[in-house]
């Protein structure tokens, strides 16, 4: 796996790193990426939850492709996926390589969609997220149940789809969507009962000084059921005891890999790091009234 981005939260604001004009000399002309723009976004009173968010899934490649080919559909009703369109186009179609935008637009929309983001308090980058994420494959899926209003899919075959059948997946889906297998085996007959899960993220506790795959196997250690929370086996027809597997708020930053060199997003400010300083936000350290950075929202690439 090949990590994009990491979204760290901090207990306490950043120090003002260096402006635009020198994040492009640092980088320098002939190290600057061709089409690519890296634009801080304003802070509208405690929206680094947002920004830090929007930072990272625009410097996820295939989303930010899927997000700008919507862009140049025809026109529709404004949502929150027009809103993260056009300010998608906005960064990318900027004729400064480095600069500050307002996302004016995108916070307005998301405080009139959702009360929970209608005030100037801090809120959690994950329920942004998965809030974002899913209101976007519901855009996406009642868009497509309006075109197929007139009986016929694009094929021209007849639409036999009924209302409690399963919306087809989005390009959402095909982005992020794993599927979670948890197996409960029973201690007294054997039998295993498996289940599969569809999910979006994973909620992993992530260590300093480890690998994600050190993590991942954390995550799907054994568990017992027993107690009061014994498992229901079909085969013994009664509660067994099983065992079962399977896999703070603060100021929230972006920190991306871009080609071949990492940058840390604070709201308006960008700033070039080294690849060292990522084991400095990577997982909590064991006594974490030191030093309470941690990495919240990890992205992570499969390889083919």
């Amino acid at each position: 796996m090949e990590i994009l981005m990491t979204v760290s939260k901090f207990a306490s604001i950043c120090t003002m790193g260096a402006n635009a004009s020198a994040l492009e000399k640092e980088i320098g002309p002939e190290q600057f990426p061709v089409n690519e723009h890296y634009f801080g976004l304003v802070n509208f009173g405690n929206t680094c939850y947002c920004n830090s968010v929007l930072q990272a899934l625009y410097f996820c490649r295939p989303f930010r492709e899927k997000v700008l080919a919507y862009k140049s559909q025809p026109r529709k009703k404004e949502n929150l996926l027009t809103c993260l369109a056009d300010l998608f186009h906005s960064i990318a179609t900027q004729k400064k390589k480095v600069g500050v935008i307002p996302p004016k637009k995108f916070i307005t929309r998301l405080r009139k969609e959702n009360e929970l983001f209608d005030n100037y308090m801090q809120q959690d980058a994950h329920e942004f997220l998965n809030y974002l994420l899913n209101t976007i494959a519901d855009i996406l899926q009642e868009e497509r149940k309006q075109e197929k209003q007139n009986g016929r899919l694009p094929n021209g075959n007849i639409d036999s789809e009924n209302s409690t059948s399963t919306p087809d997946p989005t390009w959402v889906h095909e982005i992020f969507q794993g599927t979670l297998t948890n197996e409960t085996r029973c201690l007294t007959c054997e039998t295993i009962s498996s289940k599969d899960e569809d999910f979006l993220d994973l909620s992993v506790d992530v260590e300093q000084n480890t690998s994600i795959t050190h993590c991942l196997r954390g995550f799907s250690n054994t568990e017992t059921l027993c107690s009061e929370y014994k498992y229901y086996c079909e085969e013994c027809r009664s509660k067994q005891e099983a065992h079962k597997r399977g896999p703070n708020r603060g100021h929230y930053i972006a920190i991306v890999k871009s080609h071949d060199f990492w940058l840390l997003f604070d709201d308006d400010i960008v700033e070039k790091i080294d690849a060292q300083a990522i084991e400095e936000f990577y997982g909590l350290t064991s006594d974490i009234s030191k030093n309470s950075e941690s990495g919240y929202i990890l992205f992570y690439q499969s390889r083919d």
